[in-house]
C-alpha cells in the first residue's frame, strides 16, 4: 500500500514539475514577443510610422501621382527591347560571376572544410564585406570605374551576390551528413578527394537551387541598378521620372512585372526539375 502511494506521489509531483517548466516556458515566450513588439513599436515611432497626420497629408499627392499614370503610355515600347535584353543578361552573368567565385569560397568559409581556422575568419570576413555594401554603392563606384552600361551592373551584381551565394553554400557544405565522409577517409581519400566523392554530391542540389533563387533577385536587382547609369531597364525608368512622364514609368514598371513573372515562373520551373 505504502509502494502504491509514493508511486502516485511520485506521478504527482513530476506532473507538477512538467506544469510548472511549461508554465515558465510560456512566460519567457510572452516577455519575448513583448519585447519585439516593443521594439518594432520605438522603431515604427521613430521613423514617423505612426504620426497618422503626416501620412493623411501625404494620400492626396500619392493619389494625384496615380491618376497621371493612367494609362500606361507604350508608345515608346519599341526602344525597351534592348534594355530589356540587357537587364536579363545583367542578371544572368552576375549570378554566373557569384556561382563560379562563391563555389571554392565557400569550402574555405565552412568550418567542417576549411583547412585552417585563420582562413576561415578570412573567407568569412570577406564574404560579410562583400555582402555588407548594396548593389548601389557597388553599381556607382563601377560606372565611375568603367563607364556607363552593363558592364558595371554586372560586376556589381556578381561581387554583391558572392556575400551572400557563399554564405548560404558554406551554410550548405557545414550541414552536410558526416556518416559517408568519415566512410570515404577510411577508404585512405585525400582531402580532395573526400570533397569531391562525399560532400559535394550531397551539397549540389542545395547549390542549384541557391544559384536559381539569386537569379530571381538579381533579375529585380538589376532594373534597380539600371538606376544609376549600369544599363538595362532601369536607365529607361529613371530616365522617365527625370522627366515626370508618369504614364511612360507605368508602363516600363508594367514590362517589368511581366518579366518578373515570366523568371519566378522559369526559375521555378528549374526548381520542379531539380526535385
Amino acid at each position: 500500500m505504502s509502494t502504491t502511494v509514493d508511486t502516485a506521489t511520485s506521478h504527482a509531483g513530476h506532473h507538477d514539475a512538467v506544469l510548472a517548466e511549461y508554465g515558465r516556458g510560456r512566460r519567457r515566450v510572452l516577455i519575448e514577443v513583448i519585447a519585439v513588439l516593443a521594439v518594432v513599436l520605438v522603431a515604427a515611432a521613430y521613423v514617423n510610422l505612426l504620426d497618422i497626420a503626416t501620412l493623411a497629408r501625404g494620400v492626396p499627392a500619392i493619389l494625384a501621382i496615380m491618376g497621371e499614370s493612367f494609362p500606361p503610355d507604350f508608345s515608346n515600347a519599341s526602344g525597351w527591347w534592348k534594355p530589356l535584353i540587357d537587364t536579363l543578361a545583367m542578371s544572368i552573368a552576375g549570378t554566373a560571376i557569384a556561382v563560379f567565385l562563391s563555389f571554392p569560397l565557400a569550402f574555405l568559409a565552412a568550418r567542417n572544410t576549411s583547412p585552417h581556422p585563420i582562413v576561415f575568419q578570412c573567407t568569412r570576413t570577406l564574404l560579410n564585406g562583400l555582402r555588407s555594401v548594396p548593389e548601389l554603392i557597388m553599381g556607382i563606384t563601377f560606372v565611375a570605374a568603367v563607364g556607363f552600361g552593363a558592364l558595371p551592373g554586372v560586376l556589381a551584381l556578381g561581387l554583391h551576390s558572392v556575400g551572400m551565394v557563399g554564405k548560404f553554400f558554406a551554410e550548405a557544405i557545414e550541414h552536410v551528413d558526416e556518416a559517408p565522409v568519415e566512410a570515404t577517409r577510411a577508404t585512405g581519400a585525400k582531402p580532395l578527394q573526400v570533397l569531391y566523392h562525399a560532400v559535394l554530391p550531397q551539397v549540389l542540389p542545395q547549390f542549384a537551387a541557391v544559384a536559381i533563387y539569386r537569379w530571381e533577385y538579381n533579375f529585380r536587382a538589376s532594373t534597380v541598378i539600371g538606376m544609376v547609369g549600369a544599363g538595362g531597364i532601369g536607365f529607361e525608368l529613371i530616365g522617365a521620372l527625370r522627366i515626370l512622364q508618369y504614364r511612360e514609368v507605368s508602363a516600363i514598371m508594367l514590362v517589368i512585372l511581366v518579366m518578373v513573372i515570366v523568371v519566378d515562373w522559369f526559375s521555378g520551373y528549374l526548381r520542379r526539375k531539380l526535385k
